[in-house]
């Protein structure tokens, strides 16, 4: 099939099941197309029982789509854009500890624990993975996915203090995930020895590199959306600022997620503030929210699909499902340790820990990574342990973080609006 033909395909598969979603299941919406993806995607396996045909076709057509490809250097760099235009940068400021230690610290914590835990659990269901592989899995499932929290914050109605923090740092945390995954991935292929000169010269290049070409682009936007009042050409320059900004980043060996997240920021900020008149800030404002509802309606949509071509086993299943309570216990003490590192300069309210691991979901970017390791890392393995961990944190964790924030409002666990305040 062309490309054409591909995306074609998606589109309307992604238009039924949204529309069956709001018409009669009502859910939210990426959930709802991904639930009911998951569920046409069953439907086809057990149908490939009788007739084998139809899985081997569906199957074909999928992996066609190359998901991390379609993900990492087409999606990816528009969705993060369009979730950074509507962050305050004042907020992000005043919750800057906390969101960059959970995003360096906390990332590095999780990734530790997941994977040593991995390492002596695999054995006793008759698998072995090096114990590098394993942590490339902790890297890949730690860092929190943006795309999955903004799709969902939003309509989780929790305060605007806990929406900042958790954003925050799904945002930022990408950089450090992908700068821990490359490493480690480079030490596991044998391309590099381990040396903290060469972690340190990845991490400079790729996260503070991306940082200061994101900032580079901002400017460049800000400065050009000033000059006129256009707002046709105005949306066309931020368009090509994400296009052209995100496939220089790669050439450049900068992170193009954070690049793309500081860019956002500064003409979410900066240049709505100053550099838009009314009319185009209202018209950059849905033309942005479009392409990123029609995004991430493809992007849930091919979560669901990819269940043809996983190849799970009843075995790695089970592990899976293993692995959901590991990522999450994972996760709380990597919440936890920044807390109480920074409890004597702020307060924290009692919940903060619960509703920052509960909200912290995991998503496409996750599975993208997982795809992108060679079959030696044991790949089919850890795809099937990340896919499992993903189809729970969005449709559980996501349907549930706006009730569990009610709950623990209710008994005073969670203050609103800012619960954690700093001392004088």
């Amino acid at each position: 099939m062309s490309i054409f033909d591909l995306v074609a395909l998606l589109l309307t598969v992604a238009a039924i099941l949204g529309y069956i979603n709001i018409r009669y299941v009502r859910l939210p919406t990426t959930i709802g197309i991904m639930l009911m993806s998951l569920m046409a995607s069953l439907l086809l396996i057990l149908a490939g029982q009788f007739f084998p045909i139809i899985t081997e076709v569906a199957g074909t057509i999928v992996s066609e789509i190359h998901f991390e490809d379609a993900l990492l250097d087409v999606m990816l760099s528009y969705l993060l854009f369009a979730g950074a235009l509507h962050v305050d940068l004042s907020d992000l400021a005043r919750q800057g500890r906390l969101i960059g230690t959970m995003a360096t610290l906390g990332v590095v914590i999780s990734t530790a624990l997941v994977g040593t835990a991995l390492y002596f659990l695999l054995p006793l269901f008759g698998m072995e993975l090096d114990y590098i592989y394993c942590l490339l899995f902790g890297a890949l499932i730690s860092p929190t996915d943006p795309v999955a929290v903004l799709g969902i914050l939003k309509k989780a109605n929790v305060s605007k203090s806990l929406e900042t923090k958790v954003t925050g740092e799904s945002l930022f945390n990408d950089g450090v995930g992908v700068v821990v995954f490359l490493a480690l991935f480079e030490i596991a292929t044998g391309e590099h020895e381990f040396s903290w000169a060469h972690l340190g010269h990845l991490f400079l290049v790729e996260a503070v590199g991306g940082i200061a070409f994101g900032i580079a682009l901002g400017f460049v936007g800000y400065y050009l959306l000033k000059m006129i009042d256009n707002y046709q050409v105005e949306v066309l320059i931020t368009l090509a600022l994400v296009t052209g900004g995100y496939s220089l980043a790669h050439y450049l060996h900068t992170s193009g997620p954070l690049a793309m997240v500081v860019a956002g920021l500064m003409i979410g900020n900066h240049g709505r503030a100053l550099a838009m008149s009314d009319t185009t800030r209202e018209h950059l404002d849905l033309f942005w929210e479009l392409v990123d509802e029609i995004l991430n309606a493809l992007l849930f949509a091919l979560i669901g699909l990819e269940l043809l071509v996983v190849p799970f086993t009843w075995q790695t299943l089970l592990v899976g499902l293993i692995c959901i309570p590991l990522v999450l216990g994972a996760r709380f003490v990597s919440v936890s340790i920044p807390i109480a590192m920074l409890r004597p300069f702020r307060a924290f309210s009692p919940g903060a820990s619960r509703m920052l691991t509960w909200g912290g979901l995991r998503g496409g970017i996750s599975i993208a990574l997982a795809l992108a390791l060679p079959e030696t890392a044991g790949r089919d393995f850890l795809l099937d342990f990340t896919y499992v961990v993903v189809v729970f944190s969005i449709a559980v964790q996501g349907l549930t973080v706006g009730k569990l924030y009610r709950r623990l409002s209710r008994n005073g666990k969670i203050q609103d609006p800012s619960n954690e305040t700093s001392h004088s």
